[in-house]
């Protein structure tokens, strides 16, 4: 199925080098537009390995191993496990993010306010993360994560808004899901709206968590 993408050589090797490094590279899980990723056991933890393909029209795992060191300890993103070069070619290892996607979920209260603390804890780092908007980045668990920083770079950061829009404002999934479960009507949507023009003007959050704290 992966031939196309790497040969059963190159990915005999690829494991042998991981083994090397202490991690174990178990099963194909899915494809992107710049990696394979796969599923491993590293320190006994369940891991996730991205590895650049061939094809790939960019190199960003540098820059998100970067970030993902940058906000070791902080609870928002799963932990850096590795990150380096195997033949040319870029690699990094994280814990696995265990949940469903936001995007095919309906967050409890607790979720959308970890969502909000963990969004406003980047804008505050200056890291926008680029993607936030499509839900699929966004895990829902036990706890929220937020994951794949490919995109993320340190500029004008839009998580906060971003996320509310797409969690209560936009006509997506999301959002009518989340209108409908909290029966969210129209006084409470024009507040969230003045709330969100009033945050990107101060990056005052109190408004913002005094409001969730309503749902």
């Amino acid at each position: 199925m992966l031939s196309y993408l790497i040969s059963q050589e190159e990915l005999e090797r690829f494991k042998d080098f991981l083994e090397e490094r202490g991690i174990k590279l178990e099963k194909f899980y899915s494809k992107g537009t710049t990696s394979l990723v796969f599923i491993g056991n590293a320190e006994s933890r369940k891991v996730i390995i991205k590895f650049e393909r061939s094809d790939s029209p960019r190199k960003n795992f540098k820059r998100e191993a970067k970030i993902l060191r940058l906000l070791e300890g902080k609870e928002i993103t799963p932990r850096l496990v590795d990150y380096g070069v195997f033949e040319g070619k870029e690699f990094l290892v994280r814990e696995f993010a265990e949940g469903e996607p936001l995007l095919y979920s309906t967050p409890q209260k607790k979720h959308i306010l970890q969502i909000l603390e963990k969004t406003y804890q980047l804008d505050v780092l200056g890291i926008d993360h680029g993607q936030i908007q499509g839900g699929k980045h966004i895990i829902i668990g036990e706890t929220v994560w937020i994951i794949d920083f490919e995109k993320a770079s340190f500029r004008k950061p839009k998580n906060v808004t971003s996320a509310m829009a797409m969690i209560f404002l936009n006509n997506n999934v999301i959002a009518k899901r989340v209108r409908e479960r909290f029966r969210l009507d129209q006084n409470f949507l024009n507040s969230l709206r003045e709330v969100l023009r009033e945050y990107k003007k101060t990056k005052n959050i109190e408004e913002l968590r005094e409001l969730l704290s309503t749902l």
